[in-house]
């Protein structure tokens, strides 16, 4: 056995092992680390079969991103595990069906073998010697190229659209212009406002009622 094969293997069992623990952790964010391993160990095998563009979509989409955003909105969610284990024994039986299914399909595809297509060598030869990154960027940037102009377009369409629609000016917002605050003045900051009295004030007494008041 190769050092090739070895790698192969070892991937394989830290992947079976990472998927059978996403579907059995009772913790959801053990699940989504688990799931994160998945990943990594399929990009492994991916490396292994010279499709690099796959493995290096996989890390940097899935787990540079999707992944990481699941893991903060599990942790942020108050899942009540209890809750969600409640009806497990009752979809059991439509899960374990669904699961033999699946797994019946596999053995049958490994069983047969896998028919390649025969694909036509090109006439210079170039082909043998370009990376599967690169062929598939000549491949897209050539013969697909209107394609992707097209996506890439209708994508910044789409992101301006979405930073148009969240960018709205809030009336329930208490946020304070920074603009304002630096042009503020000494004067502005203070402003003297001259109330009326609520009770009209008592009026002095005449000097003889209050001589008057002194002698008795």
């Amino acid at each position: 056995m190769d050092v090739q094969t070895g790698f192969f293997y070892l991937f394989s069992a830290v992947l079976l092992f990472a998927a059978f623990r996403v579907v059995t952790a009772r913790n959801p964010v053990h699940a989504v680390l688990y799931l994160m391993l998945a990943f990594t160990q399929a990009s492994g095998l991916w490396f292994l079969l010279h499709a690099e563009f796959l493995a290096i979509t996989l890390v940097l989409v899935y787990l540079g991103a999707v992944m990481v955003l699941f893991l903060f909105v599990v942790m942020m969610l108050d899942i009540n595990v209890d809750s969600l284990r409640a009806g497990f024994w009752k979809h059991f039986p439509l899960a374990a069906t669904l699961g033999a299914v699946v797994a019946f399909e596999m053995a049958a595809v490994l069983m047969s073998g896998f028919r390649l297509a025969q694909v036509t060598p090109m006439a210079d030869g170039a082909a043998a010697q370009m990376s599967n990154t690169q062929a598939l960027g000549v491949l897209l940037y050539t013969e697909y190229l209107m394609p992707i102009q097209i996506a890439a377009a209708i994508l910044l369409v789409a992101m301006v659209a979405a930073i148009a629609l969240t960018l709205r000016e809030r009336k329930d917002s208490k946020a304070i212009n920074p603009a304002i605050q630096v042009r503020v003045k000494a004067r502005d900051r203070l402003e003297l406002v001259k109330v009326a009295v609520t009770q009209p004030a008592p009026a002095p007494a005449a000097p003889e009622a209050a001589a008057e008041e002194k002698k008795q």
